[in-house]
């Protein structure tokens, strides 16, 4: 955050935070605390502990279920695919045809 995408807070442009409580919980949440100063948008994905010690700084929480930190990325995965890929729709983005991409796969 310190150099550079802190530059791009607004209020206009949502930040997607993934706040697993592990040893680096409160390094996260003093970024999140940056971000609310600077007017910007939070989207908090952590458990309901986590959520709710961040609940004034963000805009929004999803509550995850609580987990060991070696699934924690496995979980913490799942919410952000699923927002990514229902962001593309409502964009008209074709999903199934990522534009760019190089075929691995030649057909003769």
């Amino acid at each position: 955050m310190k150099h550079g995408p802190i530059a791009l807070i607004d209020k206009d442009v949502p930040v997607i935070v993934l706040a697993p409580r592990d040893a680096l919980f409160e390094k996260v949440a003093g970024n999140v605390q940056e971000v609310a100063a600077r007017g910007g948008k939070v989207l908090l994905l952590s458990d309901a502990k986590g959520c709710e010690m961040l609940k004034a700084q963000s805009t929004w929480q999803i509550a995850l279920p609580e987990c060991e930190p070696f699934v924690a990325p496995l979980l913490y995965t799942l919410p952000v695919q699923l927002l990514a890929y229902h962001v593309a729709v409502l964009k008209g983005t074709d999903v199934d045809q990522p534009r760019n991409l190089a075929k691995s796969v030649t057909v003769e």
